[in-house]
């Protein structure tokens, strides 16, 4: 030892150390007890938000009341264009900003060509999007029965043999594809299990359960009783009302109404958006622009949309070619055959210039839309578990392959036409390679 390190001073390095030990004992263990290294605990929820409410909350509330109060989620949400083939009625990291500041740890994005696909594709892609962190133990989701071993049950259902040669004879019996399902499914299980069918989030919550079975099995389903008004059904007057019609209220004006129906942290954001000129958000802002896609597009451009080769296509173009409203154009391609929602996908695909070739084979990568301190706890986890790369900054995206670097484009593509929906279109393009996650 040197002669000016005498016995003080070597305490003092020897305080130091075991200050600066106790310190990373300390986070380690917040980390290890907040993420549960040892007995983890990180459930998944797959989300649209579209806007969040209280039903939203209630499903957070039970996940951790089930899981334990120390259990971490992530969710899995869609961008700017949701589902049901419609554009969001906020912009995704306003929606992923509420659900942190509404209780969820994490929140990625669901990749575009999964996020406007059927409940088959949509299910599959949040699934896999979970799947790649690496650290996900449960999947959450709501439904009309609150069983996930019956949802499970009729989801094995649907990879059998017996239950496609059903679907294949009731198809040729003329029924709908709904209708040809459950009788499938009830010709196999029982008109019971076949019954779960006519729910809507039950329907959903099958095709979850199906995505596990093919993808993650590791994965446990955890389902939650739905409260409140029905999928789409009308606000009335109970305490958890559904999105669309919170969308509805917006949508005739009955602004005051709608607030007081979301989160709070929603409505917070909502507002914020709303005086920066980019809430609310509806289709028909783009009216005009989506039928001059429809009108510019040949045939052949539909034919590459109908995946089926059923002929759907063409009652779309013809539809196309007279229309002057998109309304029209879905009440005069509608069959009685095929659900609403898939023509209205159908033309949202065409304004977004997507084909089913865009669908990347895997999920190419994560994109993190917002975290708060657990989130970001997560994602220092991830970069050891993470099956695919996780981008933080739009500037990674040049790191990654083609293929990756493709499906980031197109989702700026997609981002840039949303923005013209904005109520203020003083909106520049190009915010894809920008911005950045919400911390919170």
């Amino acid at each position: 030892m040197s002669p000016v390190c005498g016995r003080n001073s070597a305490s003092s390095i020897i305080t130091e150390i075991f200050q600066v030990t106790t310190t990373i004992f300390t986070e380690m263990s917040f980390f290890c007890n907040r993420l549960g290294v040892n007995s983890v605990q990180i459930a998944g929820i797959i989300i649209e938000y579209n806007p969040l409410h209280r039903g939203h909350l209630h499903l957070m509330e039970q996940v951790r009341a089930r899981l334990g109060p120390d259990a971490a989620v992530i969710g899995v949400m869609s961008g700017d264009f949701v589902q049901r083939g419609d554009f969001a009625v906020l912009q995704k990291r306003a929606r992923a900003e509420a659900a942190v500041k509404s209780g969820m740890d994490l929140v990625l994005e669901l990749p575009l060509p999964w996020a406007v696909s059927s409940a088959e594709g949509f299910a599959g892609g949040g699934v896999r999007t979970l799947l790649a962190t690496g650290l996900v133990t449960h999947l959450a989701f709501g439904s009309e029965c609150g069983d996930a071993a019956a949802l499970n049950e009729v989801a094995a259902c649907l990879d059998s043999g017996a239950y496609h040669a059903g679907v294949r004879r009731f198809l040729g019996e003329g029924m709908s594809f709904a209708a040809c399902r459950q009788a499938a499914v009830g010709a196999v299980l029982g008109d019971g299990r076949a019954a779960l069918l006519e729910g809507p989030n039950n329907n959903l919550g099958v095709e979850y359960c199906r995505a596990l079975l093919r993808h993650a099995p590791g994965i446990r389903p955890l389902t939650v009783p739905r409260r409140g008004a029905a999928h789409d059904g009308p606000a009335g007057s109970g305490r958890y009302p559904s999105s669309s019609a919170i969308r509805e209220l917006l949508r005739a004006g009955e602004r005051e109404t709608a607030l007081a129906l979301m989160a709070p942290a929603m409505r917070e954001v909502y507002e914020k958006e709303e005086a920066a000129g980019r809430a609310p958000v509806f289709s028909e802002t783009c009216e005009r622009a989506i039928l001059a896609r429809l009108r510019s597009m040949t045939a052949a451009d539909f034919a590459a949309l109908d995946r089926g080769r059923e002929g759907l296509w063409n009652r779309l173009y013809s539809a196309s070619r007279g229309a002057v409203s998109v309304a029209e154009v879905l009440e005069r391609a509608k069959t009685k055959r095929y659900a609403h929602a898939r023509l209205r996908r159908m033309v949202l695909w065409a304004y977004l210039g997507l084909t089913p070739g865009d669908v990347p084979d895997k999920i190419p990568y994560l994109r993190v839309l917002a975290a708060n301190e657990t989130g970001r706890a997560l994602l220092a986890r991830m970069r050891k578990t993470a099956a695919v790369p996780v981008l933080t900054k739009p500037s990674h995206v040049r790191r990654l392959d083609q293929a990756a670097q493709e499906l980031f484009a197109l989702e700026a593509r997609a981002a840039d036409l949303y923005a013209l929906a904005y109520p203020d279109l003083a909106a520049a393009g190009g915010s894809a390679w920008k911005e950045g996650p919400v911390i919170v």
